[in-house]
């Protein structure tokens, strides 16, 4: 075995986006490893707790699951908020990761993101989770920092960049310069609250009650920030529970309807983007009309999204080349390469 592949077996180190929605793996030298919900299935038997399924499998089981069991997401709005259910998902992944690749199961090095307006009790919070899990060493990262070394840009330069990372969970606008983020503000308005923006509306104008799941894939394949002119508008049959005779029914809904029910969610997060060039220094703000805004995470993946910010904003707006992964590709980088060690926190 040459020194390179022993290297290569016996690394475990790795980075993590522990999002609300789904949690992605980076392992060191080798690249994305794994890619699943943060979903968590709990099975209770004899007053005894334990963890029945975990990612995939245990999204499957969301909405449809018997009284002895519950599928918990143990992350809201970007930090932990069941911080055992958490370290069992966390070790489960780490576990996973590992197993995929055969590596030696040596204490890793672990580099996690996190919402860069989380307390210093939230931050430990997810550290001590990441330790009891089997973490050698956790570092921490400000998600929209990974978010931009992520997407390529000159974050160790002397220059201004934006980058919005739309989550499932509270999106972010950060301005970073000099391997620092400048500003950042957050809106709890990420794909999570349009998923139940959709279900509100639904309910609302219908009176038809509609599980977690199904407003997800509603707003994946209609969601759209605006309609487009000259293009007609399509519509899909959603199905759920009639709540005025509490039987299972069918609708048909249009993409207008879509639009109509995503306006506040959208609105807000443009709100956030002009509060920040407002808040941004002028240099800064020089800079960023050259290098235009960057868009990461899945909720910049809702049609049209990227040209209403556009629109507002006056300046060119595009979508990083991978943006699900963007924020899990810069925390690997950041592990990876001395250059970024300035952005990582020890707690």
């Amino acid at each position: 075995m040459t020194i390179s592949n022993w290297f290569s077996f016996a690394s475990t180190d790795l980075a993590i986006d522990l999002g609300t929605a789904n949690t992605v793996v980076y392992a060191r030298d080798i690249g994305v490893v794994l890619a699943e919900p943060s979903v968590v299935a709990i099975e209770t038997v004899g007053g005894i707790d334990r963890v029945l399924a975990v990612g995939n499998d245990a999204k499957l089981m969301m909405g449809k699951t018997p009284d002895h069991i519950r599928a918990i997401r143990p992350l809201r709005d970007g930090v932990i908020a069941d911080i055992e259910v958490a370290e069992q998902m966390i070790k489960h992944f780490i576990r996973k990761a590992q197993d995929t690749h055969g590596w030696m199961h040596r204490r890793p090095e672990i580099v996690i993101c996190v919402p860069s307006g989380s307390t210093q009790v939230e931050r430990r919070a997810i550290r001590d989770a990441a330790s009891n899990a089997g973490a050698r060493k956790v570092w921490l990262i400000d998600e929209p920092m990974a978010a931009a070394i992520g997407a390529d840009l000159p974050v160790t330069h002397p220059v201004g960049s934006m980058v919005i990372d739309i989550r499932g969970g509270t999106p972010e606008v950060g301005v970073i310069s000099i391997c620092g983020l400048n500003m950042s503000l957050s809106v709890r308005v990420g794909g999570d609250r349009m998923d139940e923006a959709i279900s509100s509306y639904i309910r609302r104008t219908h009176n038809l009650l509609i599980g977690e799941s199904t407003a997800e894939r509603i707003k994946k394949q209609m969601g759209m920030a605006r309609l487009i002119e000259g293009k007609a508008p399509t519509s899909g049959v959603i199905k759920g529970r009639d709540l005025a005779h509490g039987i299972p029914a069918e609708i048909t809904i249009t993409q207008t309807e879509i639009v109509e029910a995503l306006a506040e969610p959208v609105g807000q997060i443009v709100q956030t983007v002009r509060k920040a060039l407002e808040d941004t220094a002028p240099e800064i703000a020089a800079d960023i009309i050259e290098g235009g805004i960057i868009m990461t995470g899945g909720g910049s993946l809702l049609a049209e999204i990227d040209t209403v910010l556009a629109d507002v904003t006056g300046l060119p707006v595009r979508i990083a080349d991978n943006p699900l992964n963007c924020v899990a590709l810069g925390a690997g980088r950041a592990l990876e390469d001395p250059a970024y060690r300035g952005v990582l926190h020890a707690t």
